[in-house]
């Protein structure tokens, strides 16, 4: 028999999929009295503010048609993965190639590097030097990674991306 949780991505899966978007959660928490239903959805160039309604209108029209949620109130949020998020998946470490990581392998100590690199396999990241060093470059086979999540960066170097999308217009000349 399946749970709520599964029916409800039954029933969201194909309509991120119109909108060529991944599901990547469906969650319910309890607000006071009321349900809060999270959809987190996510694509390799970022989910919009416009992109996100569109498919909440869509998600509650469906829910409105079904009674997945049952009777009791609940509240609809259709969001993007916060900066922070877990890589859990491929897809998390190819969206995050020139981002800043924080990893955590099943042996050794916590790393935080910079992603350049992603395979079948595993990831390539450069270590920042000390003291004005040179980057060490480190390979992670997935299999060695116990948890990883993207590190916020405030302040990134002189002649570095502002973001992995490859954009050109964003790196200095």
């Amino acid at each position: 028999m399946s749970t709520q949780i599964d029916r409800l991505r039954e029933l969201v899966q194909p309509l991120a999929a119109e909108h060529a978007m991944d599901l990547e959660e469906v969650k319910i928490t309890t607000a006071g009295r009321r349900r809060v239903l999270q959809v987190v959805v996510d694509t390799d160039d970022g989910v919009g503010l416009d992109a996100c309604a569109e498919l909440s209108r869509q998600v509650s029209e469906a829910l409105d048609a079904r009674d997945v949620m049952g009777g009791a109130p609940y509240v609809l949020e259709v969001t993007s993965p916060g900066a922070e998020r877990p890589l859990t998946e491929h897809r998390h470490y190819r969206r995050s190639v020139g981002r800043l990581l924080w990893l955590r392998p099943h042996q050794g100590a916590d790393v935080v590097a910079r992603l350049v690199g992603v395979d079948e396999e595993g990831i390539d990241v450069e270590v920042p030097g000390e003291k004005g060093r040179k980057p060490t470059p480190r390979r992670f086979a997935f299999a060695e990674i116990a948890r990883a999540r993207v590190e916020l960066e405030f302040n990134r170097g002189a002649g570095r991306a502002a973001a992995p999308s490859g954009d050109e217009s964003l790196k200095e000349a």
